[in-house]
């Protein structure tokens, strides 16, 4: 399959996980991809295994970051958009502070909405946008009031944003991830998610944990020209959790 040869495609929050995993197809299916991540060390080994590929330090947290984004879509347009950068951090409400808050709405919501805003002059006509939401959006499970609260914007915006694109023949959709095997529970304890996966997969029809290459897949779908038809949905990648 080439269905990228030709296209440049910028996948913010690439150098690990679903990602980095995208990353990997793009480039193997012809494209040229832009990524970007935090990390040095992994950011130099995403360099190493993907030679062809533009990767940068890009800190969402901070809005000025987007600027090179857009330096490097004004030379080389965009046919494809991913906004996948986040992280998740969980708290009991009552623990909730205005630093805890404000940390995760800057990089999962704040920076895709200045992302999206600054990299839109810059999408080529029919391109495609691709937002990484979660169905912690829609599960309700303690602890996660902000973290769901931060995706559930992003679906809002998204859907705001294929109705404001479309007189392009731009398209906007959501990748809705469950549980899959990457590194993004870090924060907790080995303890932790084993008993968070373990209570999560007794609800998960297909009885496992999703791998990145899994939900890549639906990720490249949408940004391909294989979904042209296809905007404003969601796509829950789950195993069944959420039955949308």
């Amino acid at each position: 399959m080439a269905r990228f040869e030709g296209k440049h495609v910028l996948v913010t929050g690439g150098s690990s996980g679903i990602g980095l995993a995208g990353a990997r197809r793009i480039v193997a299916e012809g494209g040229r991809v832009t990524l970007t991540g935090t990390d040095e060390q992994r950011l130099a080994l995403v360099a190493r295994e993907l030679p062809t590929a533009r990767v940068l330090r890009n800190d969402a947290a901070d809005p000025r970051s987007v600027d090179e984004l857009v330096d490097v879509a004004a030379a080389d347009p965009l046919h494809g958009l991913w906004l996948n950068a986040g992280y998740a951090s969980v708290a009991p409400a009552e623990q909730t502070d205005a630093g805890f808050f404000d940390a995760m709405m800057a990089v999962n919501v704040r920076a895709a909405a200045i992302q999206l805003a600054q990299l839109s002059p810059h999408l080529s006509d029919g391109a495609s946008v691709v937002v990484t939401s979660s169905t912690s959006a829609y599960e309700g499970a303690p602890m996660t009031s902000v973290y769901a609260a931060t995706k559930a914007a992003q679906v809002a915006a998204a859907r705001v944003w294929a109705a404001e694109l479309a007189p392009r023949g731009i398209r906007a959709n959501v990748l809705v991830p469950g549980a899959t095997d990457t590194n993004f529970r870090h924060f907790m304890s080995e303890e932790q998610r084993s008993g968070f996966e373990s209570s999560l997969l007794d609800r998960v029809p297909l009885g496992r944990i999703g791998t990145p290459d899994e939900v890549a897949a639906v990720a490249l779908f949408l940004l391909s020209d294989d979904a042209s038809y296809v905007t404003g949905a969601q796509f829950p990648v789950d195993g069944g959790l959420l039955r949308r």
